[in-house]
């Protein structure tokens, strides 16, 4: 398979008459870009807004973030199942806005969303606090069940975000990245000395709005099974879910997923990378079992000699965590995974709901329960009593003048257990 990330730069982000590019600048026309979402049923109405970095701006709750992109070549729009053709990617050419955002915002859905603020001590916590951002708020109809919410957002979200690349599918692009991997056997011929690597992507599949989607099929409903990388980086999976607000995956995470590209810059280098293996966190034992067993056997049956493990949440997928590391150090197979802790304020406690004696390389994204105060912001988009609700967050986290006291969880992206945060640790 071979992938062109054909990139174009967003500097800054206006309204204005037409939406396109130019000269590094994202023009977006509102009334237009409203009505490449109003058609749902389920609106009542959209607002639209931009966010810039270092702006006294707060977004509030926060559902998605999606990176602009559009197939140019070897495909049909974007995001395959959703709003394109059931067909393949990671072949082609893909058109990306690169600095661009589109997040998605609306009354609060499940106490699993957060935050992000554009400046002050929480900004460097979040990447979305760098990009330039059209924000959209919309409003449900009364009584809307949260289900039939959350699906509309989403599909909102990713509507607009491929509106935005569509738009401006001729402008200049200021660079291409190149992403280029035969089959395991071919592969396995050109470095026959190099270890081989696979990454397993833990991701939240457990219902009652904590979902993941790879070809827009609900993971909760399939068994593990092994992608090419360049899948992850054009659109395979999506964010459905609201799991807590510091290491949720958005659809920006999975399209710019760290593990993915550093694997890949040592790929044929330093190791041989198999493959990608998007797997489930179930909520009960047997899937549990299940999925873990069948991770490890995948993984065997490639001749992986290690593995990468990410986890997506945390305290009942610590478990699934604990699993896949046993069962592939029991095969032989060396892993590493990623996590963040919930270790208390002071970091005292232990950091993860679960333990195995096999689980011997530890990366950690930070502490989800250290504490940050930040200030008001000029500007709020969205609905800032949401907080109360927020996990991280309480009734009384919001202050009288709007400055917040709370904890890193209610920050998207600040714990991201992909390592797309600024946050670890380090021995002393």
């Amino acid at each position: 398979m071979r992938l062109e990330l054909r990139k174009a730069f967003v500097k800054d982000i206006q309204w204005g008459d037409t939406t396109k590019l130019e000269n590094n600048v994202l023009y977006v026309n509102m009334e237009e870009a409203k009505a490449s979402v109003l058609d749902d049923e389920n609106f009542v109405d959209v607002d639209l807004d931009l966010a810039r970095p270092g702006e006294s701006v707060r977004i509030i709750p926060v559902k998605d973030a999606i990176e602009p992109r559009i197939k140019l070549e070897g495909g049909e729009s974007f995001f395959p199942g959703f709003f394109a053709p059931m067909e393949p990617v990671g072949e082609g050419a893909t058109l990306v806005l690169k600095g661009a955002a589109v997040i998605t915002c609306g009354p609060l859905v499940g106490i699993q969303e957060g935050f992000i603020d554009m400046s002050g001590p929480a900004a460097p916590y979040n990447p979305f606090s760098g990009t330039y951002n059209l924000v959209m708020v919309a409003k449900p109809v009364d009584n809307l069940e949260k289900h039939a919410y959350e699906r509309s957002l989403r599909d909102a979200g990713l509507k607009l975000s491929i509106y935005l690349a569509e738009k401006c599918m001729d402008a200049k692009i200021d660079d291409v990245e190149v992403y280029e991997k035969g089959t395991i056997p071919e592969e396995n011929e050109k470095y026959p000395d190099l270890p081989k690597i696979t990454y397993f992507c833990m991701s939240i599949t457990q219902g009652l709005l904590h979902d993941t989607f790879l070809y827009a099929a609900d993971m909760k409903n399939i068994v593990p099974t092994m992608v090419h990388p360049n899948e992850i980086l054009d659109g395979a999976m999506v964010s459905g879910n609201c799991v807590s607000a510091c290491d949720k995956n958005t659809t920006y995470h999975h399209v710019n997923d760290p593990i993915v590209l550093e694997l890949y810059k040592r790929h044929g280098k330093e190791i041989n990378f198999l493959g990608v293996i998007p797997t489930l966190e179930s909520t009960v034992l047997a899937g549990k079992q299940r999925s873990t067993w069948m991770n490890a056997m995948l993984a065997k049956m490639m001749g992986a000699d290690g593995v990468v493990i990410s986890e997506e949440g945390y305290g009942n997928p610590d478990t699934d965590l604990c699993m896949n590391a046993k069962k592939c150090e029991d095969m032989g197979i060396k892993t590493v995974v990623i996590s963040d802790e919930a270790a208390g304020e002071d970091g005292s406690s232990q950091g993860l709901a679960d333990a195995t004696p096999e689980m011997n390389g530890f990366v950690s994204a930070g502490n989800v329960n250290e504490m940050i105060e930040v200030p008001p912001m000029d500007k709020v988009i969205g609905y800032e009593e949401s907080i109360a609700y927020v996990s991280g967050g309480a009734v009384e986290s919001l202050r009288e003048d709007g400055s917040m006291y709370v904890e890193l969880q209610s920050i998207i992206g600040s714990t991201n257990e992909l390592g797309f945060s600024k946050l670890g640790c380090e021995w002393v």
